[in-house]
C-alpha cells in the first residue's frame, strides 16, 4: 500500500489498493462476490500493445471479467477467457494463472475498427458492436485432458458482460450480477468491476429460507451493486473494503483476504521452440534464406524471438533426441 504524507506531517492514502481481486461475502443474503481493482497492470499491457482506444477498452473489459471469473473458482493452472466474432475486432484473449498472473491481447483489423468506430459511436457499451456475431469461450487448464474444462456460449445482449451474465444464469443456473467500469484515466487505462452471486441455501450451513426471502435478498444485493458509482469503484484513494461496506453493510458484509494480481507472460524460448516444430521445415529455411533468420513476436508481450539457420538446425535436432 502506497502512503503519501501531508504537509502538516500526517499520513494520507495513496493507490491503496490497485490490481488486486478482493472476495467477499454478504451473510445476511448468502450472495458471495468479488470486487477487482486494476490500476498500473492494466495501463501497463495496454501501453504495451498500443491498440486503438475502441479495442483497448474491450481488452481491458475482457481482463476485468477473467479476473472476477477465475476467482470464483478453484483451481491450479490458468483459466482463459476469449472472444470470437466475425466483425472488424475478430479475437480477444485474456488469461490468468491461480497466482494472479494475467495477460491478454487482441487480433483486428485497424482500418475496419477505425471506419466503422468513426461512424458509430459505441462508448456506452465500449464498441460492442466492433466484435459483430460470435462466441465467448471459458477455460480452465490444469495441465491434462482429464482436468481440462471449457464453456461456450454466444455472443449475446448488447454488451461483454451481458453475454457473459446470460451464460451464468442460464447455462450454470447461478444467480449473477455485474457492475463494470473501464476508463482511460490521466492517458492511462484503469478498470474496476464487482460481481456477485446467489449461493445454494445449504451452502456453508445456512439455514434454510423460502423463496420469497431469498428472491427478496437477491433484489435488494442487486438494486444495492447497481447504486454504485463509476467514481467509487475506480477510485485509486478509496479502498475496496470501503466501498463494499458502504454498499453492503446491512448485509453484514465479510471480506477475505485479496489475491494480488501482476502482468507476466507465459511465453519463453522453450515454446517458441515447440511452435517452430509445427511448421513444415523447409518453409522455415526459406525464410532463413532470405531474411537471414526466422522470428516469432509473442502476441501477449510482444518479446520477439530470432532463429538463425544454425540455431534452426539445434531446434529440430532436440526434437528426434
Amino acid at each position: 500500500m502506497a502512503i503519501r504524507i501531508k504537509k502538516d506531517g500526517t499520513e494520507q492514502s495513496g493507490l491503496v489498493d490497485d490490481n488486486v481481486v478482493q472476495p467477499f461475502r454478504l451473510e445476511k443474503s448468502n450472495v458471495r462476490g468479488r470486487m477487482v481493482r486494476l490500476g498500473n497492470v492494466l495501463a501497463q499491457m495496454m501501453q504495451q500493445h498500443d491498440y486503438p482506444p475502441p479495442v483497448s477498452a474491450l481488452l481491458c473489459e475482457v481482463v476485468t471479467l477473467c479476473l472476477l471469473l477465475s476467482a470464483m473458482l478453484k483451481y491450479d493452472g490458468f483459466f482463459t477467457l476469449q472472444i470470437k466474432g466475425d466483425g472488424p475486432i475478430r479475437l480477444l484473449v485474456a488469461d490468468v494463472t491461480s497466482k494472479g498472473e494475467v495477460r491478454a491481447y487482441a487480433g483486428f483489423d485497424e482500418a475496419a475498427v477505425k471506419k466503422l468506430a468513426k461512424r458509430k459511436k459505441d462508448i456506452h457499451n465500449h464498441y460492442y458492436h466492433l466484435l459483430g456475431k460470435g462466441y465467448i469461450a471459458f477455460t480452465v487448464d490444469q495441465g491434462s485432458v482429464e482436468q481440462r474444462y471449457q464453456g461456450i456460449v454466444e455472443l449475446k445482449g448488447e454488451s461483454i458482460t451481458d453475454a457473459v451474465q446470460h451464460y451464468l444464469t442460464q447455462s450454470e443456473q447461478i444467480k449473477t450480477s455485474f457492475k463494470i467500469c473501464v476508463h482511460p484515466q490521466d492517458g492511462n487505462w484503469r478498470a474496476g468491476a464487482i460481481m456477485i452471486q446467489q449461493m445454494p441455501d445449504d451452502d456453508a450451513g445456512r439455514v434454510q429460507v423460502s423463496h420469497e426471502a431469498r428472491l427478496e435478498d437477491w433484489t435488494r444485493a442487486a438494486i444495492l451493486l447497481e447504486s454504485c458509482t463509476e467514481g467509487e469503484i475506480l477510485s485509486p484513494v478509496l479502498h475496496s473494503a470501503d466501498v463494499l461496506y458502504r454498499l453492503f453493510h446491512e448485509d453484514g458484509v465479510r471480506i477475505y483476504s485479496p489475491t494480488h494480481v501482476r502482468f507476466k507472460c507465459r511465453c519463453d524460448r522453450k515454446r517458441v521452440a515447440h511452435i517452430l516444430r509445427t511448421i513444415p521445415r523447409a518453409e522455415l529455411e526459406e525464410i532463413c534464406e532470405k531474411e537471414g533468420r526466422v522470428s516469432i513476436k509473442c502476441e501477449f508481450c510482444s518479446e520477439e524471438y530470432s532463429f538463425t539457420s544454425d540455431e534452426l538446425e539445434t531446434v529440430y535436432e532436440d526434437q528426434k533426441s
